[in-house]
């Protein structure tokens, strides 16, 4: 512990700060998205979608290496990935429910292997490996720029549609009923998912963006009645996996985003199975 607060206070090693301070500042938006995707039960939806961001970060960054788009970074290409991905699943989950598991199935895997393919073909070795699984240590501070931008944008439009949120969560018919447009509101609470996978991929990668949008809202639930409140411990937990994440890693020399998981895990096991036996009993 004491090393890793060393190392924050060092000037000569920024990216640790810069990976502690682009942690705090996603899990705003974990917590609060996390908690609508765990009501909703949409996190096999997330998981498509963070698949599909590795078609847009190896397509931007052919783009900027052959092309020669200096402006198209590969964070470009992850957003523009993530919200069309986002836009094909709700409109087929809206509109073609039948064949709803089919077109989610084949947009992860076509995701992933046209990101392969653009990376395959950018010259030069890119090591997929550290998108997949992640690595916060390489944020770098315009990264640290647009995790902020992206962080605000949607806990800007998270606060403003609250309410109808909630309502398309827990009651999408009577919401409907009511004249509400569920299936706009539906699609725009899957931009604010597909806009946070983005941040998560940052953080642990692409494969183990499911566990981070989840496991911290999971937990909150356990201490919570409320979907506020969800929201609230929710961002708390976050922010404690990824410190304690990043310290654990750093003075042990281990994988962050991997490191983070497990502690995650580890956490929401440890509720999981004591809320068994301290339950209070029904009389």
């Amino acid at each position: 512990m004491i090393e890793f607060l060393d190392a924050l206070a060092d000037p000569d090693i920024p990216f640790l700060r810069y990976a502690l301070v682009a942690g705090v500042l996603a899990s705003i938006a974990f917590g609060i998205i996390g908690a609508y995707v765990v009501a909703r039960r949409i996190s096999y939806i997330a998981g498509a979608i963070s698949h599909c961001v590795l078609g847009g970060i190896g397509a931007g960054l052919y783009l900027q290496t052959v092309v020669g788009l200096e402006w198209c970074r590969p964070m470009y290409g992850a957003v523009a990935a993530s919200l069309l991905a986002a836009l094909v699943i709700g409109m087929v989950s809206l509109y073609a429910r039948e064949r709803e598991d089919t077109v989610i199935g084949a947009l992860w895997a076509i995701g992933m292997a046209v990101g392969l393919l653009f990376l395959a073909k950018t010259p030069g070795y890119v090591d997929p490996m550290s998108y997949l699984f992640g690595n916060i240590l390489l944020i770098s501070r315009h990264d640290l720029w647009l995790v902020a931008a992206l962080d605000a944008l949607v806990v800007g439009l998270a606060v403003c549609f609250h309410n109808k949120f909630v309502a398309v969560c827990f009651d999408e018919e009577f919401t409907e009923l009511r004249g509400v447009r569920v299936k706009c509101y539906y699609l725009l609470l899957l931009c604010l998912t597909a806009l946070t996978v983005v941040l998560l991929v940052r953080v642990v990668g692409i494969v183990m963006v499911i566990a981070l949008l989840t496991l911290p809202a999971a937990v909150a639930g356990q201490f919570s009645r409320r979907l506020w409140q969800m929201m609230a411990l929710g961002v708390l937990f976050c922010m404690a996996f990824i410190a304690s994440g990043l310290c654990y890693s750093y003075t042990h020399d281990l994988p962050t985003g991997p490191t983070i998981i497990i502690i995650a895990g580890a956490v929401y096991l440890a509720v999981a199975v004591g809320s068994l036996f301290f339950r209070p009993k029904v009389s």
